[in-house]
Order: structure tokens, then C-alpha cells, then sequence
């Protein structure tokens, strides 16, 4: 992220109210959530807060960061009978994300994990001092578990977006849909 956008954004830290995003009164947690991931979220990720929508904007239109959207695909059902057509839920993302399904849940299994670093090391060129945001939908702990998942993995500079595409939406800005990066 060019030093301008990254002063910037600090600023606008400082002075956007801690209640126009996530709930204050959700303490962080010190490990990562392990179910119920609809459910309010803190304001914070590791002591820093969310991002607003206006500086999720800001990051998209300067193109400062890559955005990395962790909402889960629904999965084809094992019992349709045979014959049955499958086609899978569109996903609406913010335009030039890449989506990673079912990488923001708490415990990942060895071969999640794997597809995960290979997304963010595909995403960010290998450089893990590149800007990410991680998002999927507002109040959902996924993003927020990605988030702290991708610091652990030595990503420099983690941002999250709490508001995901809904806030996104919400506030007039463009969706496309979005097919996910490819598994093995």
C-alpha cells in the first residue's frame, strides 16, 4: 500500500465512531470463533478497528489492497438423484476480489488450510507485506476469523472489513459475481 493511502486510512481511523461499525459490547476473542458465525461481531481485530464502508471504498477505488471475500460455497447435495441438474448459488463479491469459500471457519482441516495460503499467496503475489481486507457478510465471524488466521500466517498488514458486501451494497457501490478460486 502506497504511504499516502496508509496515513490516510490511519486518520480516518482516529476519528470514525466506533459504533458506525461492528458492536463494542463483543469482546475480542483471544483464539478463533468456533460456531454461530452469524452472530454480532466485535469492533475490533486484534485492538485495530474494522473498517467503515468509506474506507473499504477508499482501498478499493485506489486499488491499495486486495480485497478477499471467505464466505463458504454451499456444497451439492450428497442425495439428489440421478440426473438431477446442480447449479451452485451465484456469489455477489466486491469487483476484483477473489473468493476463498469455507476458509473462515474456526478449525480448518489440513487440506483448507493449504487452499487458503495458496489463495493469499496467489492474491498477494507472495508478498506478505501486501494490504489485504477480508469480508464476506456483516455480523459474520468468518471474516473476522480469516483475518486473525491470515496474521498468523505472517501477513503484515491485515485489515476487516466487518460490513462485507452488505454494507457494500447498502451504500450504492457495484457487486459482480464471482466464481471461486479453484481447489485441487
Amino acid at each position: 500500500m502506497r504511504p499516502s493511502v496508509l496515513h490516510a486510512l490511519a486518520i480516518g481511523l482516529c476519528f470514525v465512531p466506533l459504533a458506525a461499525r461492528a458492536d463494542t459490547s463483543v469482546p475480542e476473542l483471544a483464539g478463533y470463533r468456533m460456531s454461530d458465525y452469524k452472530e454480532p461481531t466485535p469492533a475490533t481485530l486484534d485492538g485495530a478497528p474494522a473498517l467503515t464502508v468509506a474506507q473499504a471504498h477508499t482501498l478499493w477505488t485506489q486499488k491499495a489492497a486486495v480485497f478477499v471475500d471467505v464466505l463458504p460455497q454451499p456444497p451439492k447435495p450428497a442425495n439428489l438423484a440421478p440426473g438431477t441438474l446442480w447449479r451452485d448459488k451465484p456469489r455477489l463479491d466486491i469487483p476484483g476480489s477473489i473468493w476463498l469459500p469455507d476458509t473462515g471457519y474456526g478449525a480448518l482441516a489440513p487440506v483448507t488450510e493449504d487452499y487458503f495460503r495458496r489463495g493469499l499467496t496467489y492474491a498477494t503475489g507472495g508478498d506478505k507485506g501486501k494490504s489485504l481486507v477480508f469480508y464476506c457478510l456483516r455480523h459474520c465471524w468468518m471474516s473476522w476469523n480469516a483475518a486473525k488466521r491470515a496474521k498468523s500466517f505472517g501477513y503484515t498488514h491485515v485489515l476487516w472489513y466487518a460490513d462485507g458486501t452488505e454494507g457494500w451494497s447498502e451504500a450504492g457501490y457495484p457487486l459482480k459475481e464471482q466464481k471461486p478460486f479453484p481447489r485441487p
